[in-house]
């Protein structure tokens, strides 16, 4: 059900240095980073991560594995008919990897929840 959850953070570079020490002690490293947010996780993918968001009170971020595309659009026009505020229409992340499929919208509480597809457009 869940792909990955992120954590904002308000000062990165010290969270970074919590959780890389914290996160350790289990056997998970941050695996994947862009600026000012990482990924942590086992040799097969980064399912914590953290962000930095100037927010005051940060959201929490959290993304629901899809079946396929198809599921991934229809999640986003349901939250958008629901009352979402859109955060990202579906469509292809290639900075992610190359057939990362997602989209975003905000929740009724400002969460920023994520539908995503990791495999090819069709199998």
């Amino acid at each position: 059900m869940l792909d990955h959850i992120m954590l904002r953070v308000r000062d990165y570079a010290a969270s970074k240095r919590f959780y890389d020490a914290v996160l350790g002690t289990l056997g998970y490293r941050m695996l994947l980073e862009f600026p000012e947010a990482g990924g942590y996780g086992d040799d097969l993918k980064p399912y914590f991560w953290i962000g930095h968001s100037p927010d005051p009170h940060p959201r929490i971020h959290i993304a629901f594995m899809a079946k396929d595309r198809a599921a991934v659009d229809a999640f986003h026009a349901k939250a958008l008919q629901m009352g979402a505020r859109d955060d990202g229409a579906p469509g292809l992340r290639p900075d992610y990897h190359p057939d990362y499929y997602g989209a975003f919208v905000i929740d009724p509480d400002g969460h920023n929840i994520e539908a995503v597809y990791h495999g090819p457009a069709s199998p």
